[in-house]
């Protein structure tokens, strides 16, 4: 039986945890890694009734989207709330990781779920997705020793780029140096300036990786002193939303009645022109601060949830209508993709992905 550890590298496969915004919280967050995975449960969030249906399942693992701990707490005691919950499901060998921003942006994830349950077509990416802090680290190395040096960083987490390990880039160049007194350098000759060919190498890593990767560059590396630099970097962000078409022109009142379907939910709407819409953004949650970067597509319409009274005004003023069918209807159909991804490893993966929506029907 595979342990956590391992079921979860299985999932990062799909769902890329340096993609996940830099304010989220990721990945396992309670239970032994190294314990054995046993039944796996897949929720939308971590309610009183997961927790119950989670333990007498007698799952080992338990995938959530939405964090079962998001804010800091100072106790795991009984009880309820995210701390009581957590000392409920650790007392019963129980670990919990949580699949949420980094599967907003994941391809065939959230976003893409909810655009695909609306049927529109031509889909793409907007609303970039302020991602964990990045770094690129570059070196410079004799064209002989390059690969050596390179598969080091690799190996201490450098190039990993959604499912490509290993990513880099070389260019060539020419490197001086003037090796002072009792300097011992591996090419050129002491006290004389040298012209050295070197290929210069670019890696990109997540910043909490930097003493591994000087250990392992420094390790690796045949220069006495070789020169490096360290960059703070934003590369390859995910974008949180979808924006495409309808496959028709479509009234807002159809349009309306299209989310109500495909949602199951009754939404705010705030529209004011009643001429057909044809190009519509999606926001899986919480998505009124993407007001902006929506008008910016060309979306005539945005459809998210969460959405403020004065983000509301401001879509309008852009010309933006905005239709609002709640935060967890908009992250229904990723929750059922979610499950789609866990059952195809494990397919007696058990369904715990309950509606959480707090407010009860008027």
């Amino acid at each position: 039986m595979p342990t956590v550890a391992e079921t979860l590298l299985v999932l990062s496969r799909r769902v890329h945890q340096d993609k996940a915004a830099s304010w989220d919280r990721h990945g396992l967050q309670i239970g032994d890694p190294n314990a054995p995975t046993g039944p796996i449960g897949v929720c939308h969030e971590v309610t009183e009734e997961v927790v119950r249906a989670a333990i007498e399942a007698g799952l080992g693992l338990l995938v959530t989207y939405h964090p079962l701990i998001f804010h800091p707490i100072s106790q795991v005691v009984s009880g309820r709330g995210p701390g009581g919950r957590a000392y409920r499901l650790l007392r019963a060998g129980v670990a919990v990781a949580t699949f949420h921003t980094a599967w907003d942006v994941a391809r065939g994830g959230a976003a893409d779920a909810l655009a695909s349950a609306l049927g529109l077509r031509n889909t793409s990416g907007f609303a970039p997705l302020e991602a964990t802090s990045r770094i690129k680290v570059v070196t410079f190395v004799p064209p002989d020793q390059v690969d050596e040096v390179a598969a080091a960083l690799a190996a201490a987490g450098a190039g990993r780029i959604g499912n490509y390990d290993g990513c880099g880039f070389r260019s060539e160049g020419i490197g001086t140096f003037l090796p002072g007194p009792g300097a011992d350098p591996v090419a050129g000759r002491p006290e004389s300036l040298n012209y050295e060919k070197e290929i210069r190498l670019e890696m990109v890593a997540d910043q909490r990786l930097e003493p591994d990767l000087l250990a392992a560059l420094t390790a690796s590396h045949p220069y006495e002193e070789p020169a490096f630099d360290v960059y703070d970097i934003r590369a390859n962000v995910g974008m949180a939303g979808r924006v495409g078409e309808l496959v028709e022109p479509m009234s807002p009142s159809a349009l309306v009645s299209l989310v109500e379907r495909a949602l199951s939910s009754t939404p705010r709407i705030a529209v004011r022109d009643e001429a057909d819409l044809t190009r519509v953004a999606v926001v899986p949650g919480s998505g009124g601060s993407m007001v902006a970067a929506a008008a910016d597509a060309g979306a005539e319409v945005l459809i998210t949830g969460d959405v403020s009274h004065h983000e509301t005004m401001d879509a309008l003023d852009r010309g933006l209508g905005v239709i609002d069918p709640g935060h967890a209807a908009t992250e229904k159909p990723g929750v059922s993709a979610l499950l789609d991804v866990v059952t195809g490893f494990a397919p007696d993966a058990v369904d715990l992905t309950t509606d959480p929506t707090p407010w009860t029907a008027p």
